[in-house]
C-alpha cells in the first residue's frame, strides 16, 4: 500500500461524514454531467471517493464502474448503493491504468476532483482518450492552482506526504489542463471556473 492509498484510507470515514462544501456547485455539476448521459452508457468514474456522485448518476445509465485506491472509502460506497437500493454500480479498487479498459470501450468516464492528485496526471487524459468511445464524454473538476499562492504547496507537498499529513498534490494551470485535453482528441463543450478564487474548473470534453 502506498502512502498515499493509506492518506485516503484514514480519510474515508471523515471524508464520507463531512457536508458537500459549495452544494450549488455540487448540484449544478450534477445537472450538467446528467445532461450528457442516457439510459444505455457504460460510464467509469476514476477517484470515485465514497461513491455519492456516482450513486448520484446511476439511474441516469445502464452501469457505473467505480474505482478508488482507497479500499475503505470502496466500502463506504458499496454500503451507500446498498442503502439507496442502486445496483448498477461496480465498485473496486485501482487505479485507471490498472482498470485496463478496451480501447473504445465506454460511452462516459469521470474524474472528479482526482486529476490535480495524480502525478501522470496526463497519462491519464491520454488513457481516458483510448478507452472512450468516438464521441464519448469525459467530465473532469480540477483544482488548477498555479497562478495562486497555493503553487507554493508543492515546496510543503513532499513533507506532509512523509508525516501522512497530506496526499500527492501536483501544480496545474488551467491552461495547461486545457492543451492536454484537447491533444488527446477532445473538443470542450463547457468549462467553468469554481471554488475560492475560481482555482477549480469543470469541464465536460467530447472525444472527437
Amino acid at each position: 500500500m502506498s502512502k498515499s492509498d493509506k492518506f485516503w484510507d484514514s480519510k474515508a470515514k471523515g471524508y464520507a461524514e463531512s457536508p458537500i462544501s459549495d452544494e450549488l456547485t455540487y448540484q449544478k455539476k450534477l445537472r450538467e454531467t446528467q445532461a450528457t448521459l442516457s439510459t444505455g452508457m457504460q460510464v467509469l468514474e476514476f477517484g470515485c471517493g465514497t461513491g455519492t456522485t456516482a450513486v448520484y448518476h446511476a439511474p441516469y445509465v445502464q452501469h457505473i464502474y467505480a474505482i478508488d485506491i482507497s479500499e475503505k472509502m470502496i466500502e463506504i460506497g458499496r454500503n451507500k448503493a446498498r442503502e439507496a437500493d442502486i445496483d448498477n454500480i461496480t465498485f473496486s479498487r485501482g487505479t485507471l491504468q490498472e482498470f485496463n479498459a478496451k480501447a473504445d470501450s465506454l460511452d462516459a468516464v469521470l474524474g472528479l476532483n482526482v486529476i490535480h492528485l495524480m502525478e501522470d496526471w496526463q497519462s491519464a487524459i491520454t488513457e481516458v482518450a483510448r478507452i472512450l468511445k468516438p464521441g464519448g464524454v469525459f467530465v473532469s473538476s480540477t483544482a488548477c492552482i498555479g497562478h495562486s499562492y497555493l503553487r507554493f504547496i508543492k515546496l510543503l507537498a513532499p513533507i506532509g506526504k512523509r508525516l501522512g499529513l497530506m496526499p500527492d498534490v501536483f501544480v496545474l494551470t488551467e491552461s495547461t489542463l486545457l492543451y492536454e485535453i484537447k491533444k488527446a482528441g477532445f473538443s470542450i463543450e463547457k468549462q467553468w471556473s469554481h471554488g475560492k478564487n475560481g482555482i477549480s474548473v469543470f469541464i465536460i470534453a467530447r472525444k472527437i
